[in-house]
């Protein structure tokens, strides 16, 4: 396996993180802009999954793929923003104790604007802290790419380019573009020896 990054987005990357589980989550958002700057040669490996329905809260930001890869990109910051004010405890009735990063709304597909939301999965959103938004994650088919073990900086590279190397004809390939997640659980804890799950919607 061959994999080529682009230096200015990874240390552009790395100086955004803010502890484990932030270094894990900001790079697998700035690796999503890396897809013309990633070569990889490997097997798709995934598997498809009918995903029940849920909800997440947490707080929210417009963006899009491109504008990530330069110094306007808000999903560093949003990571910056939970650690600094403590924002994963004000969340009231979490499932569990993972952390979860929602691509929404997207307007088109991987090029277009889409909706970050960086939180918690809960039992129930009828108490939504100030700032903080409740988006539902719709139940349906979701490809399940899991990340080799390693240095978080390659494998979730290494994982988003699986996604955007799938034909449109396997599984995990035709994508609807209305919800993708990524799941960050205790085996996301340390950077140097990090793995993560995409869930990616598909048809």
């Amino acid at each position: 396996m061959r994999v080529r990054l682009n230096s200015r987005v990874i240390r552009t990357a790395s100086q955004s993180a803010v502890g484990p589980a932030g270094v894990a989550v900001v790079m697998a958002t700035f690796a999503i802009v890396m897809s013309s700057n990633v070569r990889e040669e490997t097997d798709v490996n995934s598997k498809t999954v009918q995903q029940r329905a849920f909800t997440v809260v947490g707080i929210a930001a417009r963006t899009s793929n491109a504008k990530e890869g330069t110094p306007e990109g808000v999903i560093g910051k949003q990571w910056q923003r939970l650690r600094k004010e403590g924002l994963l405890g004000e969340i009231p009735n979490k499932a569990d104790g993972n952390i979860v990063a929602v691509y929404t709304e997207y307007a088109s597909d991987k090029d277009g604007e889409y909706t970050y939301v960086l939180g918690a999965r809960v039992t129930n959103a009828k108490s939504i802290p100030a700032g903080m938004v409740a988006k539902k994650v719709p139940g349906g088919r979701y490809a399940v790419f899991t990340s080799g073990k390693g240095p978080v900086q390659k494998v979730v590279v290494e994982m988003w380019q699986r996604v955007w190397t799938t034909p449109k004809s396997a599984p995990g390939g035709d994508r609807t573009y209305k919800a993708d997640f990524e799941v960050y659980d205790e085996r996301a804890q340390n950077p140097a020896d990090t793995v993560v799950d995409l869930y990616v919607g598909v048809r």
